[in-house]
């Protein structure tokens, strides 16, 4: 088993990953104090792991009740989340109850907001079964939901009390979840570390196949980089807005489109095509580098061409990005891979790129 630190001095915690971890009672155990445990999960998910889970808790002690939310983007809202509410305080929860979420980006975004807003703040641990979870989504406590102008636009930051990330879940991911889960982690090797995308670049047919060795060197790289990121800039003041590389154009494509037509990481792959184009136009990034992170992105069967939404639709759902300052539109752009930066960006090349990637 992978042990990573998050040092985030008393809010730090561990991530642990490894195979069949689900099953292990003493690995959670000593994240849950009290003694009882909702488990917050899907429709999709549930009926793979839940009842593993349930037996994991029960066997470690501890009270548990589930929760069963709708699957997908489009129900990540007020909706959905208050039914966590509701459940909760239908089954006379208290604040000594550890929430425990079991899923993907989705359900680990909206229980830790819940768990945030809980009778003002209960524990959760974070149990990611998709591989963009695993990678991205389960550390570093940004959780909320999506408004209709914008992806993510209401949440908190709330740290986990642990991530145990199981990589045998990804073995039943279908091709698209598998897919997307790459782009995180090509995101994350572009905007922080060459050589680990020399690495994926050499395997990328491997991690296509999920090969297990080589999926969980991918995983584990990730998470490193994130960790160390997360720790020096956890609210996102300034380094950690790197992250979103590809994110300010393919959250525009996820809330144009309509939440759960394309996937997260699919929008973030295109995102990164258009991100690394402005960078080219821009002076800051070499032809010969954007058509290497293309070609990469190809290969993780990701798509390369944005969605037609008009200009102005896309500069109008851009201006909401979280990101922007006073109006202007900040883009995480690269100089180079491993290199990379915050900067706005002149209309007329912004423009040229919407039209250049559709």
């Amino acid at each position: 088993m992978i042990y990573i630190k998050v040092a985030l001095g008393e809010r730090a915690y561990p991530i642990h990953i490894g195979e069949d971890l689900i099953h292990q009672e003493a690995l959670f155990a000593p994240y849950i104090d009290g003694t009882s445990a909702a488990i917050v999960t899907n429709s999709t998910i549930e009926p793979l792991y839940g009842a593993q889970l349930r037996a994991t808790l029960k066997r470690a002690g501890k009270r548990v009740q589930t929760i069963v939310l709708p699957d997908g983007e489009v129900h990540k809202n007020w909706k959905t989340l208050n039914q966590i509410f509701d459940e909760l305080l239908g089954e006379h929860a208290d604040r000594k109850v550890t929430l425990v979420a079991l899923g993907g980006g989705v359900i680990g975004d909206m229980t830790g907001f819940a768990a945030a807003c809980y009778m003002r703040g209960v524990p959760f641990i974070q149990v990611p079964t998709t591989l963009l979870s695993q990678v991205d989504s389960s550390i570093g406590g940004k959780t909320g939901i999506n408004h209709p102008l914008g992806k993510n636009m209401i949440g908190v930051f709330y740290q986990p009390q642990a991530v145990i990330a199981d990589i045998r879940t990804l073995d039943m991911l279908p091709k698209r979840e598998c897919a997307s889960g790459l782009a995180e982690i090509i995101k994350t090797a572009a905007i922080a570390d060459p050589k680990f995308f020399s690495w994926i670049e050499s395997n990328i047919n491997a991690l296509n196949q999920r090969n297990a060795l080589a999926l969980a060197y991918a995983v584990k790289s990730s998470c490193e980089l994130k960790a160390q990121i997360v720790a020096a800039d956890e609210r996102e003041t300034g380094l950690r807005a790197i992250l979103n590389f590809g994110h300010t154009f393919g959250h525009a494509i996820e809330a144009g489109l309509g939440y759960g037509q394309w996937l997260h990481g699919e929008a973030v792959g295109c995102g990164m095509v258009m991100a690394s184009d402005l960078s080219v136009r821009l002076g800051l990034l070499e032809e010969a580098t954007r058509e290497r992170l293309m070609r990469l992105i190809s290969a993780a069967h990701l798509p390369t061409c944005a969605p037609s939404l008009g200009i102005d639709r896309y500069l109008k759902l851009m201006q909401v990005d979280k990101k922007a300052n006073s109006g202007t539109i900040q883009f995480i752009l690269l100089r180079k891979i491993g290199d990379a930066l915050i900067t706005g960006a002149p209309d007329a090349d912004v423009r040229a790129t919407l039209m250049a990637s559709v």
